[in-house]
């Protein structure tokens, strides 16, 4: 669709300007969308890895404390692990991927996960408590990445916006619109040509 302009030497200037940088910017952009769109598979990917082996991890975990539980009695579980032992300090710092503001998160784990006597605990409890603390990483790891293809998947959204308003609307518009001031200029020019030719021929005749 043609632009509203002045169909003037000035503006078509103007629009030749214009339509280099938006040319350039779609470039730009493009790239952008390229490698955000590289780099979001690669978080789905390990993502997927992640959760396969958390959900594979989970299920062992969780039949086993069934085990304990059946084993060893409700109330016993419940007393052994009543008073918690561990402390985990979270920590999030925000990296940039593409411009993007993405989540980096560690954790520090002090203390002991075998926070109970041994005499009345069955040992199966501390293989159970072992597992567990060890998938605490991927489970930290998955939430992380999770977050960070969230925040890249909304980030390709609004670029791959941009780059089709560009390639789809505004430079066929410019181009459009500086086809149509060049044939309407070439126009005036001619008419102006033949109007001179006409003035020369009546001075002629004089």
């Amino acid at each position: 669709m043609k632009l509203n302009v002045n169909s003037t030497r000035m503006e078509l200037m103007r629009l030749k300007k214009r339509l280099i940088v938006a040319q350039r910017g779609h470039k730009l952009l493009k790239d952008k969308q390229d490698e955000l769109m590289r780099q979001f598979m690669e978080i789905i990917e390990e993502t997927r890895t992640i959760r396969a082996k958390i959900e594979k991890d989970l299920s062992f975990i969780l039949k086993r404390f069934i085990h304990i539980n059946s084993f060893m009695g409700s109330e016993r579980v419940y007393e052994a692990l009543v008073l918690p032992s561990v402390n985990i300090d979270l920590s999030v710092r925000v990296i940039s991927i593409m411009n993007v503001k993405v989540p980096e998160i560690t954790f520090k784990q002090e203390g002991s996960v075998r926070c109970y006597g041994y005499a009345e605990t069955s040992g199966e409890l501390d293989l159970y408590l072992i597992d567990l603390g060890r998938i605490f990483g991927d489970m930290i790891r998955l939430a992380q990445n999770e977050k960070r293809a969230e925040l890249l998947a909304d980030e390709l959204v609004k670029t791959r916006r941009r780059v089709n308003a560009l390639e789809y609307v505004l430079i066929p518009n410019i181009k459009e619109t500086v086809r149509y001031i060049t044939i309407k200029l070439d126009e005036m020019e001619r008419s102006n040509l033949s109007r001179l030719m006409k003035v020369k021929d009546i001075v002629r005749a004089k």
